[in-house]
């Protein structure tokens, strides 16, 4: 199976700021451009940090009411420092929390997540710029058409890595929704053709009603404690 990699589904033009950038300059660049951040890159094109609305929203209501009266705001020092700041350098967050080429869609949402913001410069091996993933990107897969994904399960799931006999699995597949139907010789390879669907591109969820001719689950498992076996022996 193929899986997109952020190289296929980021912005490779990337609208970028320079620390000693205004934040007039920066507010500029959002308008222009319909964005709403841009990573800060030094001369070499290294991502330093990204300035996003939120820091020149935070920039913003800092700043004194139009009568004069000072906005009543209680910020932590970092964000009182960055509401007063004037240039890109100091109103930015890092260091940059970055992606790579190579990943997969599932390890850029995860670093999203545990990061808890909504895009991810991308850097080369010499840690330059080379494009900018945001979560829209990541939700493109799923726009992938019904009958595609039916054919990849078909073709790269259950022929190519599964080996299955034509007809022993159907699908049917319905808003990127997986329905499984169908009968195996092993109960143990129903979870794995379970497992290996979900991870197809665009797929949203796979339900499975798919029966076996043999139990192979759990032959090997002890018994608990205190549980009686076929044979009568009290297991302890």
């Amino acid at each position: 199976m193929q899986h997109r990699t952020v190289s296929e589904i980021m912005t490779p033009s990337v609208i970028t700021a320079r620390p000693s950038s205004s934040f007039k300059e920066i507010a500029q660049l959002f308008n222009d451009n319909d964005i709403t951040a841009v990573p800060v890159v030094d001369d070499e094109g290294h991502p330093l940090g990204v300035v996003s609305e939120a820091d020149l929203l935070r920039r913003a209501a800092g700043l004194p009411y139009p009568e004069g009266r000072r906005a009543r705001l209680r910020l932590m020092p970092l964000d009182q420092a960055q509401a007063e700041a004037e240039t890109a350098q100091a109103m930015m967050t890092s260091p940059a929390v970055t992606a790579r080429p190579a990943w997969s869609i599932v390890e850029t949402a995860r670093t999203m997540d545990r990061n808890n913001v909504k895009r991810l410069p991308v850097i080369d091996e010499a840690g330059k710029l080379v494009g900018i993933v945001s979560r829209c990107d990541l939700l493109r897969p799923f726009l992938r058409r019904d009958d595609a994904i039916s054919d990849e399960i078909h073709r790269d799931v259950l022929d190519k890595t599964l080996g299955l006999s034509p007809g022993t699995v159907h699908t049917r597949v319905r808003d990127g929704v997986v329905t499984l139907t169908g009968r195996v010789t092993e109960r143990a390879d129903i979870p794995v053709i379970e497992r290996l669907c979900r991870s197809v591109d665009g797929v949203v969820a796979v339900h499975q009603t798919i029966g076996y001719e043999y139990d192979n689950l759990g032959l090997d498992v002890e018994p608990p404690r205190g549980h009686r076996t076929t044979d009568g022996q009290l297991g302890i």
